[in-house]
């Protein structure tokens, strides 16, 4: 049965985006017929239309790491709230982003004996927690890079999980339980693998699962605009030139179907695919060269 008052509701009037909005791209990516980017930001396009657009709206709602996304007459009901959102039998979105994290996207990851990984973390909440633990035994914290690395302490700390992160990045998890060194690959465990990927910063990370899911934190992402893999070259704090010395030494290493990265879109892909699309990336990478910051340039 349809949750109370959500078809009768989804076609009125009343949800906008506020002046709050950061432009992370975490609305369009979950509601993109009903939420698109003008002149800089979110702004909601039309109101949802029954019952399916209008659970793409909440689950917007319940991602966005600011809480922009309002309704004139009335506040989000928890009872809407999708989240962990299957995306598959093996990975969840956590949604509910947090703004320690600029709004960055994490992951629940199964594995074969039921225990659950955690893929960089959504805003600290015990409510929260406890509905991940409800899914199975969380045993490991992977952070992607320091970006990411708010909130991992606390999660770690209340599964009794290893935090985990590259050397790199250390000081911003000065605590973690493992530290990736180097740049050769580090076998976490139960098939999931780390790659070390300095470039967007000195300590990034990407983690392979299964050889079909690439968690690639904000190393590289799908572009709708482009319809390609992307670099966000103008946030690459580190250097651009780093970057592309990774790709160049680890792109061939990787093999997957699923992009899942910590800002941009998410795409699945056959392997193949994916494997001709890095190729691409890593030539396209190698011409760039260091430019100024800006998040404009951003090629969601």
């Amino acid at each position: 049965m349809p949750a109370p008052g959500l078809t009768a509701e989804a076609g009125k009037s009343g949800w906008y985006v506020d002046d709050r909005c950061t432009n992370c791209d975490v609305a369009r990516q979950l509601a993109p017929d009903l939420i698109g980017e003008v002149d800089g930001r979110s702004e909601v396009l039309r109101q949802p239309r029954g019952e399916v657009e209008a659970r793409q709206l909440y689950a917007a709602a319940f991602a966005c790491h600011t809480r922009s996304i309002r309704h004139t007459a009335r506040r989000l009901d928890p009872a809407l709230d999708p989240f962990p959102l299957p995306l598959d039998d093996t990975v969840s979105l956590c949604g509910q982003n947090s703004t320690h994290t600029a709004g960055a996207n994490s992951y629940l990851v199964r594995r074969p004996s039921g225990n659950l990984m955690l893929v960089d973390t959504p805003r600290w909440s015990p409510s929260l927690a406890a509905r991940y633990g409800a899914l199975g035994s969380v045993t490991d914290v992977l952070l992607t890079h320091r970006d990411h690395a708010a909130h991992g302490r606390q999660y770690a700390d209340h599964f009794g999980a290893r935090l985990w992160i590259h050397e790199g990045d250390l000081d911003a998890a000065p605590d973690a339980d493992r530290v990736i060194r180097g740049t050769g690959a580090v076998e976490i465990g139960e098939g999931m693998v780390a790659y070390p990927l300095p470039g967007h910063t000195r300590g990034s990370v990407l983690y392979i699962a299964d050889e079909r899911y690439c968690f690639s934190g904000d190393s590289f992402y799908w572009s709708r605009s482009t319809g390609a893999v992307e670099v966000a070259e103008s946030v690459t704090w580190y250097s651009i030139q780093e970057l592309a010395a990774s790709l160049a030494r680890t792109a061939d290493q990787l093999r997957f179907e699923w992009l899942l990265p910590g800002h941009g879109d998410r795409k699945h892909l056959p392997a193949r695919q994916m494997a001709d699309q890095l190729r691409q990336l890593t030539d396209r990478t190698r011409e760039m060269k260091p430019r100024p910051v800006d998040f404009t340039a951003l090629r969601w």
